[in-house]
């Protein structure tokens, strides 16, 4: 398995583009992301730059969020795209590609996504809460942007503390 990459790496600066062969190749990516994304600690999305590939896929799966959101499962989501937006929320976000550090971002607290599955079909689901922060994070990573780039302050972006050894 391919590591994660990490910031400053310009690859996670670069737009990614849209996927047109869905294929064995496609499955097999999908499945990496996934593994990556569970051996991370926390890991509740991943985004196909985060291991050098700029295709627009992201794998969200916030079923054992302790969060209020919608639940749709383990979404693998291509070429996916934010068709609205609504509310706002302020949360913390860290990011698998940005170890040890969290930040105070604001996102909207629904929006309704269109993306398509791995075999290319299209869905359209309108996620809420802690889902919903994820889609949005993941997306960002899609365009080159890192939730780094989103926190309220400079003030609001603090080094997380190592867990403790038992």
């Amino acid at each position: 398995m391919r590591a994660i990459i990490t910031h400053p790496d310009v690859r996670l600066r670069r737009v990614s583009n849209r996927v047109d062969v869905f294929d064995d190749l496609l499955l097999a990516l999908v499945e990496e992301l996934e593994q990556a994304m569970r051996a991370g600690p926390g890991g509740v999305g991943i985004a196909a730059p985060q291991l050098g590939e700029l295709q627009r896929i992201i794998i969200v799966d916030c079923r054992q969020a302790r969060r209020p959101c919608s639940h749709h499962g383990l979404l693998a989501m291509v070429n996916p795209e934010i068709l609205s937006a609504e509310g706002e929320s302020l949360g913390r976000e860290g990011c698998l590609s940005v170890p040890d550090w969290v930040g105070m971002v604001p996102r909207a607290s629904t929006v309704g996504v269109a993306y398509q599955d791995v075999a290319g079909e299209r869905h359209v689901i309108e996620s809420t809460g802690f889902e919903a922060r994820v889609i949005q994070h993941e997306i960002d990573h899609l365009n080159g942007i890192l939730f780094i780039n989103r926190v309220i302050s400079t003030h609001d972006l603090v080094r997380r503390l190592p867990a403790k050894a038992d």
